[in-house]
């Protein structure tokens, strides 16, 4: 897994992910403690991509507001029944895992990059 400080990541994605981040940050925010607070998972998880994807259901399109990427949502089971995540790594995975009420985790899924990204939730 790579993370904040990965160098492909600043230069290309991290600029159009912040200034996005900033305007879904309480959407994303909210929808991931409504998976929890409901019980379907411990860990939600918002795939995001410039152009259509399987993965989860869209949550925020960027036809509809001034974004950059489409915003889905799921969660771990998802990824573990797609394959995405092995039975041997979901451990590993659940460890990894930072707090989604301070972090919010991504599956960034671009051409040339496709990987989980935890970026703090800004502070109220």
């Amino acid at each position: 897994m790579r993370d904040e400080n990965d160098p492909d990541l600043n230069g290309k994605y991290l600029g159009t992910i912040s200034t996005d981040f900033v305007k879904v940050s309480d959407t994303l925010k909210e929808a991931a403690y409504l998976i929890k607070s409901r019980k379907f998972s411990d860990f939600p998880i918002f795939p995001i991509c410039k152009v259509e994807q399987p993965i989860g259901k869209l949550l925020l399109s960027k036809t509809e507001k001034p974004l950059t990427w489409n915003y889905y949502i799921t969660y771990l089971d998802e990824f573990i029944q797609r394959k995405l995540i092995d039975e041997d790594s979901v451990e590993d995975f659940k460890k990894s895992y930072k707090n989604p009420e301070e972090f919010c985790c991504l599956f960034v899924v671009d051409e040339e990059f496709t990987n989980f990204l935890y970026i703090p939730y800004p502070n109220d």
